[in-house]
């Protein structure tokens, strides 16, 4: 057992760097052989709690111990996210300039509030959204160098992003409202707000609402999943006549099912007609901006005052790193800053009044190291490579006849099995038995679709190929013991 230092250390410099040095071996031999694990864990629920000792060590014990304990039972646990066979749910951002930039902000371990808690934390989260912004050919109003009141920052998730920007909303429609009806307090009108949503965006944007103590109204879509204006104005027009007060539409720029579209420019007049808030969440599908030839999706972003993506999902940086932009910050920090702060003079934008938390990580830092080592024709590339790979699965489900595409959006493939809906079920729960890739089910327009999105940075066209033959070998699978069997319920 290696000895503990007397002066309450618990790892030398050397046994530091050692550790260190393995373990950046460890993850560049995990990434190398990505495609060797299975997508899924085949553990049972508590497998861990009966591996690991009920109580922690008395005494420390050598990093060898902890880097056997982590590849014997941690590894064998876990859904392998940057795997090429996995495509549930939406990318979650990885790179290696990332995974350094992470090393970097853990190591130096600085945090900010104000300017002068650590200048250079402040300093280049500003530049950095800069960058993004232009990036995403975003309005110069955005920037933090704009001559406007515009701005952005680091948040840590998009569900935090929305709710900012529906704490922001309410708190301007609120003032707005006293001055026009002066007899009425600050609780009676909040009880009267109403904010708008579509029904395919995500539950987070619900939740956002149910912590903001507002109502939030679930919208129809159109036949493409698009939230509309027609919709929204006939929603506005009856809640108005019940008593309420629409204060806020939250977009979505890609769903979470299918990827859809709501309609900014049409919502965005709306909006603006009604003196009420626009907020985009563009989580994954934002990333898609970096390429001049998506820009359109963004058309009516005149109209916005909040704008949200998750470098975190599709732009290689590793989470927590959710962008977030006001046309207007003074609505933010009136809403967010504390009197405490009111008189306390600012040299950078006062990113802690934007924000839930009083401090924040150096963020900033690894998106930094992303954008630099890539460029940004580099980010443009993984963006076109896997919209291409998404593409090429969009191919092969059409070259069989069984199956029928319903949605292609960006790196999204939504598609049905032509036929009865219980044996589409048959066949993904299948296809989960076997761990050998992870796709979602998704109920769409009343039709159950598997939901196929390219996920990995690793990912190829032979790695599509692969999970495509996974899903035929299964659809093959389930339809012979169909047509053996008089009970196939029963007996697949």
């Amino acid at each position: 057992m290696h000895s503990v230092e007397d002066s309450g250390s618990k790892m030398n410099i050397q046994e530091f760097k050692d550790f260190a040095c393995a373990s950046i071996d460890y993850i560049a031999d995990y990434c190398e052989n990505i495609r060797n694990f299975p997508v899924l864990p085949s553990v049972a629920p508590g497998y861990l709690s009966r591996a690991l000792p009920k109580c922690a060590p008395e005494k420390g014990e050598h990093w060898n111990h902890i880097m056997e304990d982590l590849d014997r039972n941690i590894i064998p646990g876990l859904t392998h996210w940057h795997s090429p066979y996995f495509h549930a749910f939406f990318p979650t951002g990885q790179s290696y300039p990332a995974i350094i930039g992470e090393l970097f902000m853990a190591g130096i371990g600085a945090v900010a509030t104000k300017w002068d808690s650590s200048p250079a934390v402040v300093e280049l989260e500003v530049i950095v959204m800069d960058w993004l912004a232009k990036i995403l050919g975003l309005p110069e109003e955005f920037l933090n160098c704009s001559e406007g009141p515009g701005g952005g920052l680091i948040q840590n998730a998009a569900s935090e992003s929305t709710l900012v920007g529906i704490l922001s909303a309410s708190h301007k429609k609120i003032q707005q409202f006293r001055i026009e009806n002066p007899l009425m307090d600050e609780w009676e009108i909040r009880g009267k707000l109403v904010a708008y949503t579509s029904k395919e965006s995500n539950s987070s944007v619900e939740k956002a609402g149910l912590i903001a103590s507002v109502k939030m109204r679930l919208l129809p879509t159109d036949e493409n999943g698009s939230l509309r204006g027609s919709v929204l104005e006939e929603a506005i027009r009856s809640d108005k006549i019940n008593g309420l007060v629409p204060f806020c539409v939250v977009a979505s720029l890609g769903t979470t099912g299918v990827c859809s579209m709501d309609n900014i420019a049409e919502l965005g007049k709306i909006c603006e007609s009604e003196k009420m808030w626009l907020h985009i969440d563009a989580a994954y599908a934002g990333t898609a901006l970096s390429c001049p030839e998506y820009r359109h999706l963004i058309n009516g972003i005149e109209h916005v005052d909040s704008f949200n993506f998750n470098p975190h999902k599709w732009m290689l940086t590793n989470g927590d790193c959710s962008a977030l932009w006001f046309r207007n910050t003074t609505y933010v920090e009136l809403a967010f800053k504390t009197k405490a702060a009111l008189s306390v003079p600012q040299f950078q934008p006062e990113l802690e009044h934007r924000q839930i938390p009083d401090v924040r990580r150096f963020r900033a830092l690894k998106l930094w190291f992303v954008i630099r080592i890539y460029g940004v024709e580099g980010i443009q590339q993984h963006v076109r490579r896997h919209i291409a790979l998404a593409n090429y699965m969009e191919e092969l489900v059409s070259g069989d006849s069984r199956f029928s595409v319903v949605v292609s959006n960006l790196g999204v493939v939504c598609f049905r099995l032509l036929g009865d809906e219980s044996v589409t079920q048959l066949i993904l729960e299948r296809i989960a038995m076997k761990k050998c890739i992870y796709i979602m089910p998704y109920y769409y327009k009343k039709q159950l679709l598997f939901r196929f999105v390219v996920c990995s940075r690793f990912s190829t066209r032979a790695d599509i190929q692969k999970s495509w033959d996974e899903i035929v070998n299964a659809t093959n699978e389930v339809l012979i013991t169909i047509a053996n069997s008089k009970d196939p319920v029963s007996t697949v």
